[in-house]
This record gives C-alpha cells, structure tokens and sequence, in this order.
C-alpha cells in the first residue's frame, strides 16, 4: 500500500490539500495518507519548522503532498526558524534536485490570462528548474566593507555534475514531449552560466532528436511574454527558474492553477508534489482558493512517483472538464468557493 505523506503548512495549505487529497482518495487506488506539520505551523508546535518527525515521515513515504508555507507572524525570527527554511530542509534532506513546473493553458481559459488571447492559445510549457543549488543554497551573510557599510553577499555556484544532473532531466523531458529545449542562463556575464552552457552543449550530443536553443534569461522573459506557446521545455538554474516559473503561470491564466513536482529521479522515486502558489495568508479561512493548482499536483505524484499514468490522466482530464463547463474561482473570474471548485472537478472524475 503506497504511502502519502501529507504535509498541509501554513495559510491556504491546509485547504487546497484537503481537496487534493479527496481526488486522490476517489481514484480508489488503496492509499494510506499520514499528516504531519510544516513550515509555521510546525513551528508553533514543535518549535521548528521542519519537525524531525516531519521529515521522517516524508523519507519513508512514497511521496509527500505539500501545501504551501509562509506566516508574516514568523518574518522577525531569525531565518533558520522561519517557515521557508523547512521548504529548503526537506528539499536537501531528500535530495530533491529537479523542479518539474509544467504551465499549461486549459482550453476556455484564454480571457483569465492577461495576454491577447492570440498569444497564449496553445500554452504548454514545461519549466525544469534545479532546486538545491545556486545562490538559495551557496556561501551567504553579512559583512561590513572597507568603507564600513553593510553589505549582504550570497555567492551562486554550480559545479558540472550538479548542471548534468538536471539538464538530463530536461533532455528527457523534452524527448518525450516535442523534442524543443530551451536552456537559459546569462553567460554573457556570469561564469557559472558560462559553465552551465559548456556542459548543456556537451549533453546536447547524446540528444540529437531534441532542437536545443539558449537564451538568455533577461531575453525569456521578453519572449514569455511575447510568444508563449512558442515555448516546450526550459531547463534552467534555481535563481532564473523560480523567477520564469511564476511569469509562466500568469501567462497560463492565474497562479492557482500551476502544479509542481520535485524529484530526486526520473521517476518511481520519492518526489514532493505541490501547487507553485504561496500560502497567501491574507484569504487563508475565506474559501477563496483554487484548488486545481493542488490537485494537478496530485496528477504529478501519480504520474511521476507511483508511475500511474492513467490516474494521472484521469485526474488531469476532470480538471479540463470542470474548466469547460464554467467550473471558476474567484481568481479566474468566477465565483465557486475552494470546496464548490473540487467539488465539480470530483464530478468529472470518471
């Protein structure tokens, strides 16, 4: 019986993954679901945001449903006790090095994007983002100049088997869709996308049915705006793809309804699965949530860790579904409430 392990966090967390978790119980699949605390609400519990209990259960599961985590109550304390510090914990811990962001335009949804309907017809896009690299995870602090000012540093840095690992994972990727990678970097002025290009063009020759193109990312950004759906898979560093990811989902219509998978393999292994949103706590209690976001993340555990591609497919076609016959929250113009919204998508699911 595979093992979920479900970590609700902080502010709409707990919501959206309740539903998610309601998708995935219907799919009747023999399941077990275990609940443990994260982020904020870990700390107020346990003291710390990433539990040692907490990220036992995850290393033991066979996958983990994440929520989302974040608290302004918490901004104050000092940073290995704030709830994003439990996110990048578990991400180490598990060795969760690829982001797979997929942000894909469901038919019916082209006036909730706010680009020309012409523009996004079509979206689907794949961003692979390394996770446990670059400056979010490099030499960091605090030091006074020569001058005696303050001054922050955070050094990025990748080494090359750290840019193989994940540029695999996009070439893969991008064989099994339509065989387009982009990788994106800033070569021109950075040593470390210097040495990320180097090593994309020495994989690039055990991929020669995949078009490889590179741009750099001041340049994707303009193009993610400009053509889209243009767009296949992107393979890119931590820093560039956390930025691109989150354009990408405005592209597709509204940040509610992206989904992410964190994977230490292709597939068949432990993976983290989670909506791309915060935790937003400002509507956190009021119903107002998307939880498509949370429930094609549960498509993505049941593609990518329990390898159960029809599920997947399943879910992902309810969701369409729903979609097509009006099935909107507030954030793509439309009035159902969390709970109405995973209600409908639960209709569909046949």
């Amino acid at each position: 019986m595979p093992l979920i392990a479900v970590l609700p966090g902080d502010g709409i967390g707990p919501e959206v993954t309740t539903h998610a978790r309601r998708v995935l119980e219907a799919l009747d699949l023999g399941l077990e679901f275990q609940e443990a605390p994260i982020g904020g609400a870990a700390y107020l519990a346990a003291g710390r945001p990433l539990p040692a209990e907490t990220l036992a259960l995850a290393k033991k599961a066979d996958a983990v449903l994440f929520g989302a985590i974040g608290d302004p109550r918490f901004e104050g304390l000092e940073r290995r006790l704030r709830p994003e510090a439990a996110l990048l914990g578990i991400r180490r811990e598990l060795g969760l090095f690829a982001n797979i962001r997929p942000a894909t335009l469901f038919p019916g949804l082209e006036e909730a994007s706010p680009l020309k309907a012409e523009v996004v017809k079509g979206l689907d896009i794949v961003i692979v983002r390394e996770l446990t690299g670059d400056v979010y995870f490099g030499e960091k602090g605090r030091r006074t100049n020569i001058e005696g000012l303050r001054q922050g540093y955070d050094v990025m840095s990748y080494n090359e088997g750290e840019v193989d690992r994940i540029v695999r994972v996009g070439f893969e990727m991008a064989k099994r869709r339509r065989k387009k990678l982009c990788s994106v970097d800033k070569a021109n002025v950075l040593e470390t996308s210097q040495l990320w290009r180097d090593v994309v063009n020495e994989i690039a020759i055990e991929y020669p049915e995949v078009q490889l193109t590179h741009m750099y990312v001041d340049n994707a950004a303009m193009q993610l705006v400009r053509r889209p759906a243009d767009f296949d898979v992107i393979v890119t560093g931590n820093l560039f793809g956390d930025i691109l990811s989150d354009q990408a989902s405005m592209c597709a219509g509204s940040i509610g309804m992206l989904p992410s998978a964190s994977l230490s393999a292709w597939s068949g292994a432990n993976g983290m699965y989670e909506p791309i949103h915060g935790s937003a706590p400002d509507i956190a209690g009021q119903g107002k949530a998307n939880p498509c976001a949370a429930i094609l993340s549960a498509a993505m555990l049941l593609r990518h860790s329990l390898v159960n591609e029809a599920a997947a497919k399943r879910v992902e076609a309810a969701v369409g579904a729903a979609l097509a016959k009006g099935a909107r929250t507030a954030d793509l113009g439309g009035s159902l409430s969390t709970t109405e919204m995973a209600d409908a998508v639960l209709q569909e699911l046949v």
